[in-house]
Parts: structure tokens; sequence; C-alpha cells
């Protein structure tokens, strides 16, 4: 019946086929059976890089793409991934008591008593080391919890110290760990984040259950991503590489992950004084500072450092008319163990929209641009295999890259697209073309609803998504951060992105980088029966073919340019209230604070920084104005002759806005990682995912180096009115 119903849709040729009926072509090749099948195979085995299973599911998934008539070649890469030898953990004091180890299976998900071959709970790129210490809570161990610490005269150096995931990047916890002196570090993951305070814990429901670890990769990956020995150069066999010694990415000190039964039987047992209400977690005891010598760890790391092969497949389409335009799109397929949520949802999805595009092509389409899809390997350890590829083919990248498309997890939910924020009204119109499955409602609809339905009931939100859902807008994009597929194409190339996946519903928090992490948690509590991944085909596949086909790139600036002003106003702010605040602080002495806290857990003063000076950021300021002015220009001639233009001007102007984005590229990179270069947004320096929006300005701002600050002002003005000025020149030629 599907092939009749392809049939009649495809009657006439692609090239003169309607948009609408070439997407309800693509439409009726998903299926959400066909990715439950490619789920539960994908996910059967672990699938870690050079793992066995891993290395299969790359052949599977060549062999699909060449199936359905696509063009396909391997990327691969020789990176250094370290893989645990042994691992223990034991609390010494004032018990003896063996922890750590493998997660127990679960008798009603089948893979989790299936592991032969997975590796047991670790995190990738920390120190080997065999250390004993006393053991010190520090909170989500990062900046301010240290500061808090220090308060208090609570120091780690020497100790082992144990944090919660949350608050950032985990990556950041033994980094500063390291950095205060500590000789060791365990996360947990809190149940109040993702385990009996999310949901009912696993099988009974998607919460993590009490065994339930986190593994990761804790590579300095806000230095820079991708493989540690060879930075912005390509990790091909012949490269030249840092030792391990000498790669600044890789830590220096043992760390683990434990789960929160593990945590229980350390943070019970620590003395001291209580901690603060703020960073007291879910565990049904009074959380204290620790530190005394009575509650010992021994704790042991030792890893196999080798050189593995990842490797990506490269699938693509070629185009018509403009071949060397190139729309790409990617999604990792490695995970740290069996790994259903994280990647393979976002996986099996565009390979449903690989199969639809290849049935296209079948029946004659021919897509304008030429589409690049590709399987990335490595994405977990750190970014590996997008980083080393978007590395080796730099220029290129920059010469014919239109957009990077990334997903990675889905669940079911609601539509999330962030990234660079031309293509907004694009989003908005893809997302009212396709169907909510749990509603029947458009994405966009149930997107406006449910914002403004948290705003009634008083949830915080994004004012500016606010105000469009009322309005009936477009849903505005959030900037982009780092930890999936996306950063080196946006961060480094200055290739224009977006993110999407749809989510906020499902409970795949309780499974991640866990052995849980499988396809009957998934099936059950993420996304039963795969509806939200045949959504995010649709959304993913119409973005796809709109921007392979449209004549004259889809793109309106006036998101950009608000954006910026945006983010300009929120570092006055910030501005503004540090000097307040710091002249508050000139009139409190060391006695005001102990005489102002409790007794028993007395304050010191805070930490003594430099005061918040006025700071000029007129010509940031002129910058934005500048390109709010070319942004309305471009829009309002956009509209009112894009669809009169010849097929000359219409590749003149595609020229002149397709790379626009490395106009944003600092020559010289951020302050400490010169390898991010993007001065409208970057992954945060304390916060690893999270975004940093002007973030040469406004981490030099919180860090109180003002002098960077006024500097970092300069080069992102520059690089704004260059944007600004390649607007103009696309608008002349609009005229």
């Amino acid at each position: 019946m599907k092939r009749l119903i392809l049939a009649a849709l495809l009657a006439t040729t692609a090239a003169a086929a309607q948009p609408a009926a070439q997407e309800a072509a693509f439409d009726a090749q998903v299926s959400s059976a066909d990715q439950m099948a490619w789920l539960k195979s994908l996910s059967s085995g672990p699938n870690h890089v050079a793992s066995p299973h891993n290395q299969a599911n790359a052949a599977m998934i060549e062999k699909l793409f060449r199936d359905w008539g696509w063009q396909v070649k391997r990327a691969d890469y020789q990176v250094l991934y370290p893989t645990p030898v042994s691992t223990a953990l034991e609390l010494v004091g004032p018990v003896k008591k063996a922890l750590g180890g493998q997660e127990p299976g679960i008798k009603d998900d089948a893979t989790s008593n299936t592991l032969a071959g997975a590796l047991p709970p670790y995190v990738a790129y920390q120190g080997d080391g065999d250390v004993t210490a006393p053991v010190v809570y520090v909170n989500y161990g990062l900046p301010g919890d240290y500061e808090a610490l220090a308060r208090r005269g609570i120091s780690v150096k020497g100790k082992i110290v144990i944090a919660r995931y949350g608050g950032g990047w985990r990556g950041l916890k033994p980094k500063l760990a390291q950095e205060q002196g500590a000789i060791g570090c365990l996360i947990y993951s809190d149940p109040q984040q993702d385990g009996y305070g999310a949901a009912d814990t696993y099988p009974n429901g998607g919460g993590r259950p009490p065994a339930g670890v986190q593994r990761g990769s804790v590579v300095d990956m806000t230095t820079y991503p991708g493989d540690p020995l060879t930075p912005g150069v390509a990790a091909t066999k012949d490269a030249k590489r840092l030792t391990r010694e000498t790669a600044p990415t890789v830590l220096k000190i043992p760390t683990l992950p434990i789960s929160y039964a593990d945590a229980t039987e350390i943070l019970s047992r620590l003395k001291g004084a209580p901690v603060p209400a703020d960073w007291r977690g879910g565990l049904p005891f009074h959380y204290r500072f620790g530190g005394s010598d009575d509650v010992q760890v021994h704790l042991k790391v030792e890893s196999e450092w080798s050189l593995k092969t990842i490797s990506n497949v490269i699938a693509s389409l070629p185009g018509s008319s403009k071949k060397d335009e190139w729309v790409v799109r990617g999604n990792h397929y490695d995970g740290w163990v069996f790994g259903a949520s994280d990647p393979l949802s976002g996986e099996v999805a565009m390979l449903s929209e690989a199969k639809a595009l290849g049935a296209l092509w079948k029946s004659g389409w021919r897509p304008k641009r030429s589409i690049v899809y590709a399987s990335w390997d490595g994405e977990e350890p750190g970014l590996l295999g997008s980083t080393e590829w978007v590395e080796h083919n730099l220029p290129e990248l920059r010469q014919k890259a239109v957009i990077y498309i990334n997903s990675d997890s889905n669940g079911r939910g609601f539509l999330g697209a962030d990234g660079s924020a031309q293509f907004t009204s694009l989003i908005g119109q893809v997302a009212a073309n396709v169907k909510d499955p749990a509603t029947g409602a458009s994405v966009a609809e149930r997107w406006r609803a449910g914002v403004r339905a948290k705003a009634f009931d008083g949830l915080r939100g994004n004012p500016a998504a606010l105000a469009a859902a009322e309005l009936g807008g477009d849903q505005p994009m959030d900037a982009l951060g780092s930890g999936s597929d996306y950063t080196a194409f946006i961060h480094h190339a200055g290739v224009s992105s977006i993110n999407i996946g749809f989510g906020g519903e499902g409970e795949s928090a309780g499974s991640y980088h866990s052995i849980y992490d499988s396809y009957d948690h998934f099936v059950r509590w993420d996304d039963p029966g795969l509806a939200y991944g045949a959504a995010l085909s649709k959304v993913a596949g119409r973005l796809v073919m709109r921007l392979a086909d449209a004549d004259v790139l889809p793109v309106r600036f006036g998101p950009v340019a608000g954006s910026a002003r945006a983010y300009l106003g929120e570092i006055k702010a910030l501005i503004d209230s540090r000097r307040r605040e710091d002249q508050r602080r000139e009139g409190l002495t060391a006695d005001i604070y102990k005489l102002g806290s409790d007794p028993r857990d007395p304050l010191g003063p805070p930490l003594a920084k430099p005061a918040t000076p006025a700071l000029d950021l007129s010509a940031l300021d002129a910058a934005i104005t500048r390109l709010d002015g070319a942004a309305k220009a471009f829009d309002a001639a956009m509209a009112a002759k894009a669809a009169s233009l010849t097929p000359a001007q219409a590749a003149a102007l595609n020229r002149q806005i397709q790379g626009i984005e490395q106009s944003l590229l600092s020559p010289a990179g951020l302050p400490f990682r010169p390898w991010f270069r993007n001065i409208l947004y970057a992954p945060g320096r304390f916060t690893g995912y999270g975004s940093k929006t002007l973030p040469g300005v406004r981490e030099a701002v919180e860090e109180r180096r003002f002098d960077d600050a006024v500097r970092e002002a300069g080069v992102a003005a520059k690089a704004l009115t260059d944007y600004a000025d390649r607007l103009a020149a696309a608008t002349e030629l609009l005229k």
C-alpha cells in the first residue's frame, strides 16, 4: 500500500513536483515501526568507541544508506581513547566497605542482564591514580561552591572531593578540584535531580535506580573538543601528536562516577558543620561538609591509554544546479553502554529521513544543493568524530556548507530548536506543517500552548518565548553552547547550525549514560512507539529539503540583531548589579560577617575582588545598532524582491549570505581557549554545555577581567560590523 501511495504522489518528476506533494511523499516513507526495529538492533550490545557492536552498527548504517541509494564513504581517525583496566572504591574509615563496580541488571530490562563486553562505570580522560584520603562534600563542585568553602575555612587540599551531578558540566568538577589541590574526585547522581525526586525509579518509572551510575567524559572540552593529542588538526595516522602528559585537556587526578546508593555510604558518615540549604540533595540525612580524618576513602583508577579508530559514516546525495553548496545533517551513533536514548533515538530518526530521501531520489527527485548525512562516531568521549571531520575538511566546509542540522537524544513532548537565529522563521514554518503525535495539533501550536500554560501556572520561562507564544509568533532559538556535534561547526568553522529534538515529557534523565539506557527503558518511559521519533524525522526532513531546494536561502536576520541587543542588555545589567553589590560590600567588615552568621557555621567575608568599574561598551552598542538597521533593511528587501530575482541574482545573493556566520569568528579566538572563535555565543568556561552569549565580554565581566572585557567588546564590535556590512551588501543585490 505504501508503495502505491508513493507512486501516486510522485507521478511527475521530482523537479516539477510541488513542495507539499514532495513532503507528503517523504512522510509516507517515515515509519515508527522501522525506527523501533533499528533501535532494538542498534542498542542490543555495548556501543562504546571501538567495541565490536559499535563497529557492527557502523557497518549496518553504511549498508542502509547504500541500499537507499546514497553515495557513502567512511571517514576514519585515530584518537586517544582510554578504557578502564581496573577501578576500585572502598570506604576505609570509620568502617571498611567495598563500593563501586558494575550496575546490577533489572529483571524487566533484557540488555541490562547481558553485559558481556560492557565497560564498568568510569569517566574518560580522568587521571589514573591510587589515593586514600578524607572526603569533603563540595556540592556541585563549581567556582561558587569553592568560594563558599573558603569563607568557612574549609580546604580540599590533599582530600578526595565528592560532588553531585548538575549545576555545570561534569568535566568541570574534577578540573576545579585538582586546581584546588584535591587528589581525587567522586561524582554521584543525587536522587533529587534524576532519581526518586524526579520520577518513580526504574523499572516502575524512568527515574534513576539507587545503583544507577552516570558515566561520561571529563576531558576539558571548554578548552577544545576532539582528540586531546591533535588540537586544531585532524587525527589522521600521520598527524603530529602531543603526549598524554602534555595534552592540556586530559585531567590529572583519579575520578569515578558513583551511584547514590554508594554516595549514601560516604555522605551519611561525614562530620562537620551542616551545609547550606541549597547544597542539600534528596538523600534521607542531613548533609555535612566532612573533611575530618575519621571518614576516609580509597580510590584507584587504572586505564589503558592507546589510539583507537573511530569511523564516521558520511553519505551524500549530489545536488543538481548547486552541487557545491552543502546541507549537512548529523547525529552520532556511539554510546556509553547501549545508548538507546542517547544517541540512538536521534540516529533512528535520521535513518528514517535518509530512507525517505532515498526513495524520493530513486523516483527522480534531484535536490538543487547537495545533501550530506553524517553518522558520527566518538561523540560521547569528547565530540571526537565530528570535530576531527570538521578540522580535516575546514576550508571546504567554510566554502560550501550552507548549514549544519544536528540532533542527539530524542524524546516526547515539545520541539526544541536552538542555533543560528536567521533560521527562526524557517523553523516556525516547518513546525506549523508537522503534527504533534500526542494531540493532533501542529508542533508550533503545541509549543505556544505549552509556553503559555506554564507561564500561567507560575513556572519560570523565557520571557521572549512567552511574548512570541502570546502573539502567535515563531519559537525563539536559544544560543548553542556545547555538548553535541554542532560544536565544531558553529564555534570553530563558523558554519550556521541548528540543534533540534523533542523533549520535556519523557523520563530519560534517570537512565542517562547508564546500563539502563536501553530499548526496554526507552519504549516504556521515553517515547512509546517512537511516535516522536517520526515527528523529528518530519521536522528535520522538511528543513533539509527546503534548504536544499530553495532558490534563495530562507533567512531573516531580525532575530539575530534582536538577540545581539538582548545579549548586550544582559551584560549591561550585570555590570550595574555588580557595581551596586561592590558598593554595598565596601562597608562590610569581617566582624559584621562573623556577627551576622550562625555561630555553628561562621562565615568569613567574601573573597576580595576588584571593584567593577564603569565600562565603555559604546562601540559594541553602535555595532549592534548598525546590525539592527542592516537586518531590517535586508528582511524588508527579501520580502519584496526575493521571488522576482533572476537565477544569476539569486546565485550572487546566496554567495553573499551563505557563509555569513564566519563574520562572527574572532581571528585570535576567545580568551584562554582560542579554538573557540565565535564572538556571539560559546559554551561557558564554567558551564561546559550551557551557552554564554557575547562570551568574550560577558565572561570577562563575570571574572572581573575588566581590561579583557573592553578589548573583547572591541573584537565583538568589529565582527558584528563586518556581519552588518555583509548584510548591507546583500540588500544592495536585492535592490
